[in-house]
């Protein structure tokens, strides 16, 4: 069982539109995969093989988008899922796997959407006992990710309450999701610090970073257009404070503007070298974020 955690550095999620990109050793370190596109019976093998082959000497990191972490009801077809999803994470040898905070099922019905769970105390026990068994199961270390979520459901707990139940509870580590964070922040009338202020930070393994549109007042996170300025910001006051192993760009739509796509990319990485000399300086900036007023 791996339970190391490396720097993989600037990544992006692969896309065949985007092959050029995502192996130029210039723009990228590492690129992520979603973990369904690779599952079968074996875990389709030959399909592992092909990418591998592809971008050699590239890590590649399994994040999925169905495991519903938050589901209840669901126990056989979770462990099935978890044993596919071991085979793709030993196929490609990831340093760790990673999915979302939230559910997508039912007992009985596939919702095709990622949901926002209750933020209840016996939901978070619940997530905290199936990530520990992931864990178990897969053998690497697992990431949790915030999603963009437009409704609550009166719940007992806060977000960033919940999510350090959950950590603290498990030992799972954090994908914090940036732009996420920061639509939700807008969205509904939080201070995006004050949530990573409240969250345990030193867990935080990787982040991504996308960006989205704005439509009648409303935030929404596309994956189609270039990380906007408060994300920037926020991955400054994150990298300040805590070396982040692994920043990632999500893009999915618009995958012909490869030079946006590739700005975005150098910035990043200039970005996480600025505040390693920084931090090399100066080791009292590695505090958590202070808002000033």
């Amino acid at each position: 069982m791996s339970t190391a955690v490396p720097e993989l550095g600037t990544g992006i999620g692969y896309r065949e539109p985007i092959h050029d990109i995502a192996t130029d050793p210039g723009l990228v370190e590492w690129v992520e995969v979603i973990s369904e596109h690779y599952m079968g019976t074996t875990g389709k093998r030959e399909s592992i093989d092909s990418l591998l082959a592809r971008i050699p000497g590239i890590p590649i990191v399994p994040h999925g988008i169905e495991m519903s972490i938050g589901s209840v009801g669901d126990d056989a077809r979770w462990d099935a899922y978890l044993e596919e999803l071991a085979a793709v994470v030993e196929g490609f040898d990831a340093p760790w796997f990673s999915d979302h905070l939230c559910f997508t099922r039912t007992s009985t019905a596939e919702l095709g959407t990622l949901l926002p769970l209750p933020r209840t105390r016996e939901s978070a026990r619940h997530v905290a006992r199936r990530a520990r068994r992931a864990v178990e199961r897969v053998g690497r270390p697992f990431l949790l990710e915030n999603i963009a979520y437009h409704f609550s459901w009166g719940d007992e707990l806060t977000e960033a309450q919940f999510v350090t139940e959950i950590v603290e509870a498990s030992g799972c580590h954090l994908l914090l999701d940036l732009t996420n964070l920061t639509y939700n922040a807008r969205n509904h009338g939080f201070d995006a610090l004050d949530f990573i202020r409240e969250i345990p930070y030193e867990r935080v393994v990787q982040v991504h970073l996308a960006g989205g549109v704005e439509e009648e007042g409303t935030y929404f996170d596309t994956h189609s257009m270039p990380v906007p300025e408060p994300v920037w910001e926020l991955l400054g006051a994150v990298l300040e404070f805590h070396r982040v192993p692994a920043v990632m760009l999500e893009r999915d739509q618009r995958l012909d503007r490869t030079e946006e796509i590739a700005a975005d990319l150098r910035r990043a990485t200039d970005l996480r070298r600025a505040t390693d000399l920084n931090r090399t300086a100066d080791p009292r900036r590695a505090t958590a974020p202070r808002r000033e007023g």
